[in-house]
């Protein structure tokens, strides 16, 4: 008989069906056990333990005895370091009596369950059948075994008796009247061939009448069809020349049913007889008899000796129908003579075959197809069996008890599991389990995965009334999910309640790819809530995660009860399994652990396809895992959970950087000890006088690349220790160091220690995320208060020597010049004047520490680009440090430590800064902007005098010489001579004024007044511009020989500020000339006053522009009005007769840097 559909499932399910992530299953040194593939050793598997003595037990559901492949299961004898020979229990020959029963393809071993209590277990037969007439009925059957592994009883709750259980005997008539006897051989024999003869069937003994009766054979002498049919065909006729047919009767009733007979088999008499009785009158009271003992009679009246006689049969008849049952169309037969017996054979066998109401083309199933023991789970006070198959395979939960068997009615199901959903299949009872509600009551769990094509789930209590209440149920999301294939539940804190029900539906389809899927639900109120899906799974197609669910104690001894998922097809059909842990009560929905079969063992196929973890086996106290997988069954050691706490103490608890008690490589030192201890803490109770191994590294100052502190025994940062520790004690190392001469006192000094077990791959195990390092800081003693707090209060303060302008025209040198006069009324006091002799800027300041002692004290000095910085001179006598440092990315910033590691309380310091002016960089103004800063924390109310900013609106004081010279040094004009024509008057001569610039960049405006001889005959011609170099210039106008001969030309005189002897007028003032002024010719008035000649000639301006090659050259102007918009005209002065010669084009000099606004 070919597999159902629903066992085929089961089948791909748990045999149908790697990264690790390791905790404390050791998968390094598995047990594996192997069995035959072909009989599917390894399908189920459970943990066994008889009188401390541990054994694995395991199903072969295609294990053959004999020619049958019964299903067996395996003893298996556990020892961590010999192989393991297992031992067939032979429960496939186990045989259930008074049943025509099929072992074949029976399936034993399919479902195991075990009972702690007495160390009993039961093994499920799903398939089992029997025979039932013309049918063989799959009821299933399982096996108790007791503890020593020998078979107990048979748990069968929904085998029935067969409607063709029946005690059958046949009281024939052997009078000599019969003849002939080879024909009622025939009919014996063949009508012997209608019955279903067997164990649990029908049962036929004989009786032969005459004269007197005997018994040919007893109803329990053979049990098949062939034996009965060969000792039939051997019954000889006795003969007799009577028919004492009562006799006959009442010796079959009250004789032959009891030798042999089976209570509560239907009683059955056929009487075949050929005349009247000679014992007639005892009829009456013989069928009374038998009416009274339930005996249902056939009687067939054979009328060969009548017709051959010619008598009329009327009398007999009449008897014959008053020895069968009524109704007399079902029970009387009658022939015309022996030959004619043939022709009843069929109708007599279907008239006793529809006894008890049986109808062959009846097509609605009860409990015969149940399947019974596909799924089992043991209860305090009984068993719970899924039956897949009952009620038209919408599948049915039975329940066998000490007191008997609960088989609830149909209708039972009918509130979740509707009459119009019938022919869906739902197989409930895939699976069983139970739970314990809040108020300590015992419920029952099913699955249906097949119900409504998504699954179902109820939650129920069963009622010896044949009755069930169905308090709640889960139904699946998704078609073909197999919702409620498998399910478990889990007390994870272990208070004797359920905390979470876990329903699998291994072939959730989701991403595009069979994962499985595994839904939480928490107990609340009585009730199951959804809780979410286990998850977070490497995303394997086809894993079938969910195909096993095992509820497991503490695996990693945090007292957590936890959970093991079975994924069989992962890894191309190898198999993996997933830990989750529990914690308080629910589970974890990220696995903790996934073991892969790729990571055991070659050839392991379904790993997980079965899981069983309730025992320790190997005697170390720790709970171990059973792992079954197709031909294999395998064992995974748990490690026992080990806490190690680390800590570092000080002695003393500070570095005192004023204190140096020791020298070291030949320095005063300051010498500290440091204590690094250890305790190792087992989770498990068993291992309270265990020991572990450990081993260190202690490192200072681990990310500072020079440590400020070095270990006294090596002179290094590190040190490396083994060490060897017992279960609650602490061990500890001293390791002795010393403090260097450091720049930085402010950070603790850092003790890092990394430590790990010394054999990682066996023995115990570090708690999963405990730590493995440990950091500690010794702190430098500050000094401040008590709390180790220090509060500075830096006061910053700064000042320049950079003269504002009403200071620069204060000095008495000024005060009477008429730009100083006429500057001071313009400018505010924030402008400051740089005077040409000056080269640097000198700041003069103040840092102060009113507060506590300022760890890393800091000066950030930042200053502008036409700043360079000189440098940084302490004042007075003072031991207090400044060193300042450079940034060539930031080259207009210094930063300068201050009497570093710490700025003392009540600590002053005076310091001078020096800045040199850029040559090439020419601002409007200059900035300084100082702040200091520590590492201690200063209150932000006094953080305001932290800061001094200096910042100056800019004016330049002009940077000219100016030179004259003549080219007539002298002339001689001699008193007696006369002049008669004008150009007698003597040879023309040149005066040359020349201003030369200097390091102060060039101006756009210079004024130069120039006092001239009041002569008609000068003149202010053009000049040739002379060439100037780069950076200065100078500046040409010719004087007429109306100088005074013979006196040499004065020596160069540079012009530093007023109007001095020659009256420049210079940082920026404006003039503008009369409206009468002459451009040029003789001056129209004789007196030789300065002021005429300014009015006439206003100012010279020099600019720049390349006019020979690259050099530039300086031009004189001469105008009437000057305005913003004039240009610079190159001119000359010189005595001649003609007019002014022709203005040149403008010449101009290049700027040596960004102008003042006010074109100093």
């Amino acid at each position: 008989m070919d597999l159902p559909s629903g066992l085929l499932l089961a089948c791909s399910l748990c045999l149908l069906p790697g990264f690790s992530d390791t905790f404390n299953i050791d998968t390094k040194r598995p047990k594996i056990i192997a069995g035959s593939k072909d009989a599917y050793f390894g399908y189920t598997v459970q943990q066994h333990d008889i009188g401390g003595k541990k054994w694995l037990v395991v199903g072969a559901p295609y294990e053959t005895n004999g020619q049958q492949k019964t299903g067996d299961v395996y003893k298996c004898p556990v020892t961590s370091d010999t192989p393991s020979n297992c031992t067939k229990l032979n429960l496939g020959r186990v045989t259930l009596s008074n049943v025509s029963e099929r072992k074949d393809n029976m399936r034993l071993g399919l479902s195991l369950a075990t009972n702690p209590k007495d160390s009993s277990f039961l093994a499920c037969s799903p398939l089992w059948s029997h025979e039932c007439g013309s049918s063989y009925y799959t009821t299933g059957m399982c096996s108790r075994v007791n503890a020593n592994f020998r078979f107990a009883k048979t748990v069968a709750p929904a085998l029935q008796r067969c409607q063709t259980y029946m005690d059958i005997i046949i009281v024939l008539d052997g009078s000599n009247s019969i003849y002939p006897w080879v024909e009622v051989q025939h009919f014996l024999i063949n009508i012997l061939k209608k019955f279903y003869i067997g164990p649990g069937q029908i049962q036929v003994g004989v009786v032969q009448y005459g004269e007197d009766v005997v018994h040919e054979f007893h109803l329990n002498d053979y049990r098949s069809v062939k034996d009965v049919v060969a000792a039939a065909s051997h019954i000889e006729q006795r003969g007799g020349t009577e028919t004492r047919t009562a006799y006959g009767i009442e010796f079959a009733r009250s004789e032959a049913f009891q030798k042999g007979g089976r209570k509560g088999a239907k009683r059955v008499m056929i009487v075949i007889t050929d005349g009247e009785s000679h014992d007639s009158p005892d009829l009456e009271k013989v069928i009374e008899d038998s009416e009274k003992d339930n005996v249902t009679r056939y009687a067939v009246a054979v009328l060969g000796y009548y017709n051959r006689r010619g008598i009329n049969p009327e009398a007999f008849l009449n008897e014959i129908k008053f020895i069968a049952s009524d109704p007399d169309d079902k029970h009387f037969f009658n022939v015309t003579d022996e030959a004619a017996l043939k022709d009843i054979v069929d109708a007599l066998g279907e008239r006793i075959f529809s006894l008890e109401g049986t109808n062959k083309n009846e097509i609605s199933f009860g409990l015969e197809m149940s399947q019974t023991g596909f799924s089992s789970h043991i209860v305090e006070d009984g068993i719970l069996l899924g039956a897949v198959g009952a009620y038209d395979w919408n599948g049915a939960v039975l329940k066998e008890t000490s007191s008997g068997k609960v088989i609830p009615l149909r209708e039972s199901y009918l509130q979740e599991f509707p009459e119009e959903l019938k022919n869906h299949g739902a197989y409930l009872g895939y699976t069983v389990s139970s739970v314990v509600s809040t108020a300590r009551e015992r419920l029952y769990v099913a699955g249906a995965p097949r119900f409504n094509h998504t699954g179902k789930v109820i939650i129920f209590t069963m009622h010896n009334n044949r009755n069930l209440t169905i308090h709640q149920a889960l139904k699946g999301e998704q078609i073909g999910s197999y919702y409620g294939s498998e399910i478990n539940s889990l007390d994870v804190n272990g208070d004797g309640v359920t905390d979470v029900l876990l329903v699998g539906a291994p072939m959730y389809f989701s991403e595009g790819r069979e994962r499985g899927k595994v839904y939480v639900y928490a107990l609340r109120e009585n009730r199951f809530v959804s809780s979410g899906a286990l998850g977070d799974l490497q995303g394997y197609q086809n894993s079938r995660f969910g195909s096993c669910i095992a509820a497991v104690p503490d695996l990693n001894q945090d007292s957590y009860n936890d959970v093991v998922v079975g994924a069989p097809l992962e890894d191309d059909h190898q198999g993996a399994i997933y830990i989750f842990l529990g914690f308080q009560e629910t589970v974890l929905k990220k696995y903790k652990q996934r073991i892969a079969a790729a990571d055991l063992g070659p050839g392991l196929m379904y790993f997980g396809c079965s899981i069983h973890g309730q025992l320790d086996m190997n005697e170390d106290g720790l709970v171990d895992l059973a792992v079954g997988s197709l031909g294999n069954a395998v064992l995974l050691w748990s490690r026992s959970v080990v806490q190690i706490n680390a800590s570092i103490r000080f002695e003393p608890s500070k570095i005192n950087i004023f204190t140096k008690d020791c020298k070291r490589n030949g320095k005063d030192a300051t010498c500290m000890s440091a204590f690094i201890c250890f305790t190792a803490i087992f989770l498990s109770a068993h291992f309270q006088t265990a020991s572990v191994a450990l081993h260190y590294n202690a490192t200072i100052d681990e990310r500072r690349y020079t440590p400020r502190a070095l270990l006294d025994e090596s002179g290094e940062r590190h040190a490396h220790q083994a060490l060897v520790l017992l279960a609650g004690q602490e061990h500890c190392d001293r390791l002795h160091f010393h403090v260097l001469d450091t720049a930085d006192y402010v950070k603790p000094v850092t003790f890092s220690v990394d430590y790990e077990l010394e054999h990682p791959e066996s023995g115990p195990m570090l708690d999963d995320g405990w730590p493995t390092s440990l950091k500690v800081s010794v702190p430098f003693w500050n000094g401040c208060n008590e709390d180790e707090h220090c509060v500075p209060d830096l006061v910053l303060d700064a000042r320049s020597d950079v003269p504002s302008a009403m200071e620069y025209c204060r000095r008495a040198l000024r005060r009477a010049a008429p730009a100083c006069s006429s500057f001071s009324l313009s400018f505010d006091a924030s402008v400051f004047v740089i005077e040409s002799t000056r080269r640097r800027v000198a700041v003069e300041a103040t840092l102060e520490n009113r507060g506590e002692n300022a760890y890393s004290t800091v000066l950030n000095i930042s200053f502008s680009r036409n700043l360079q910085f000189a440098s940084l001179i302490p004042k007075d006598d003072t031991d207090i440090n400044i060193d300042c440092m450079s940034d060539e990315k930031h080259p207009n910033k210094r930063v300068c430590n201050v009497s570093y590691p710490f700025f003392r309380a009540k600590a002053k310091v005076a310091f001078r800064l020096d800045f040199e002016f850029s040559k090439a960089i020419f601002l409007q103004s200059m900035e300084i902007y100082l702040t200091a800063n520590s590492d201690s924390e200063e209150k932000e109310s006094t953080k305001e005098d932290n800061v001094a900013h200096l910042n100056f609106h800019l004016k330049y004081e002009a940077d000219l010489l100016f030179t004259r010279a003549s080219s007539l040094d002298y002339y001689e004009i001699k008193s007696n001579s006369s002049l008669e024509r004008y150009d007698s008057i003597g040879p023309p001569f040149h005066c040359t004024f020349k201003v030369k610039q200097g390091d102060v960049p060039g101006w756009d405006v210079v004024t130069l007044p120039v006092p001239c001889p009041p002569s008609p005959s000068f003149v202010l011609a053009a000049a040739e511009p002379g060439l100037l170099p780069r950076g200065g210039g100078d500046h040409q106008a010719h004087r007429p020989r109306g100088h005074q001969g013979g006196q040499p030309p004065p020596a160069p005189d540079r012009i530093r500020g007023g109007p001095g002897e020659h009256n420049l007028q210079r940082l920026g003032e404006h003039h503008r000339l009369p409206q009468h002024a002459h451009r040029g010719g003789p001056v129209p008035h004789p007196t030789p006053e300065p002021q005429q000649l300014r009015r006439r000639f206003h100012r010279l301006q020099c600019e720049t522009s390349p006019q020979r090659g690259d050099e530039p050259a300086l031009a004189w102007q001469s105008v009437d009005e000057v305005t913003e918009s004039t240009e610079v005209q190159v001119t000359e002065a010189h005595h001649e007769r003609r007019p002014p010669a022709t203005l040149r084009e403008p010449l101009r000099l290049p700027r040596g840097g960004p102008q003042p606004p006010d074109n100093v």
